[in-house]
């Protein structure tokens, strides 16, 4: 008996052509206009100044101009592109896009992670970029560049494998780095599974820490504005939430299956004629609670657990 023909590997779709090349900035056609307040901010001034020290780091992405005019539309780097105009360039190498679907590239956008941004401006440093020309890149002054570089000193390996792609700011390592390492893993899942990365939750973390857990275990915890009595409060607290976060961990995959198999056979019933019928007329409290279980989408039902 003669085996079946394996099917063959669909080829792969690239995104973009092979090359970039170098395009009139003036054949550029943006997409949306900037905001008002787009060239005052922050990230336009570190674009400009990154453009005056390395030139153009990520390419701009564009499309050919539907019209069959000798123009191209503007996917991605409108910041880029009026950078560009404002130091005098007149012409950008870009990447030519298969797909003129500028949604893509606007969902797509993500924010460096402070950890990112670390590992960056150190693999920079040891590739023998002084930290003045990096500072001038990111227009940022020194010790602005030597606290990220500072970024992870004093923190455990598996507290920045938890935290490689959050938006923890400088404020979360400080407190961490007052914590020994198993409460550094501990403190990085809160913020993971509570999603709040702010500074006064991190100090409530380090607040509800035991003195025992501290780096400085011998010397007195001080937060600003909680007192002692609040701080053992507090430790008392958050030992039970975390009791209760690892609980819910055991049963998560158990309960996402339960709930998953519980909003289909309502969704069966509530297909009935005679059931949705009977429910309103004796039972439309269970009717309405009914309906909004069949409602609940896959990503309501992650969140809700």
């Amino acid at each position: 008996m003669k085996r079946e023909a394996r099917e063959r590997p669909r080829s792969v779709n690239f995104g973009f052509e092979e090359d970039c090349i170098t395009i009139p900035i003036d054949a550029i056609l943006p997409l949306r206009a900037l905001g008002k307040s787009a060239k005052s901010s922050r990230k336009y001034r570190q674009i400009v100044a990154s453009i005056s020290q390395i030139g153009i780091v990520e390419p701009p992405v564009v499309v050919p101009n539907p019209d069959k005019s000798a123009t191209w539309l503007l996917l991605d780097g409108h910041l880029r592109i009026e950078a560009l105009k404002d130091t005098g360039e007149q012409e950008v190498e870009c990447l030519v896009s298969t797909d003129d679907e500028a949604f893509t590239y606007n969902r797509q956008v993500s924010r460096l992670a402070p950890i990112q941004e670390h590992k960056m401006i150190r693999k920079a440093i040891e590739r023998g970029v002084p930290e003045e020309k990096i500072a001038l890149a990111l227009d940022l002054n020194m010790s602005s560049i030597r606290r990220k570089v500072r970024l992870l000193d004093g923190i455990c390996e598996e507290a920045v494998a938890i935290l490689k792609d959050k938006p923890a700011t400088g404020a979360v390592f400080d407190a961490l780095r007052k914590m020994k390492t198993m409460r550094q893993i501990e403190a990085a899942e809160l913020l993971v599974n509570a999603n709040n990365y702010s500074v006064a939750y991190v100090n409530a973390i380090l607040a509800g820490t035991p003195q025992v857990q501290l780096v400085e275990a011998s010397k007195p915890k001080k937060v600003k504005g909680i007192t002692p009595e609040a701080m053992a409060r507090m430790e008392q607290e958050l030992a039970r939430l975390q009791e209760g976060i690892a609980s819910i961990q055991d049963t998560y995959g158990q309960d996402h299956l339960h709930l998953t198999v519980i909003k289909g056979y309502v969704g069966k019933l509530l297909g009935n004629a005679r059931v949705v019928r009977y429910l309103a007329q004796n039972h439309p409290e269970f009717l309405g609670e009914f309906q909004s279980i069949t409602e609940i989408t896959p990503a309501e039902i992650t969140e809700a657990e």
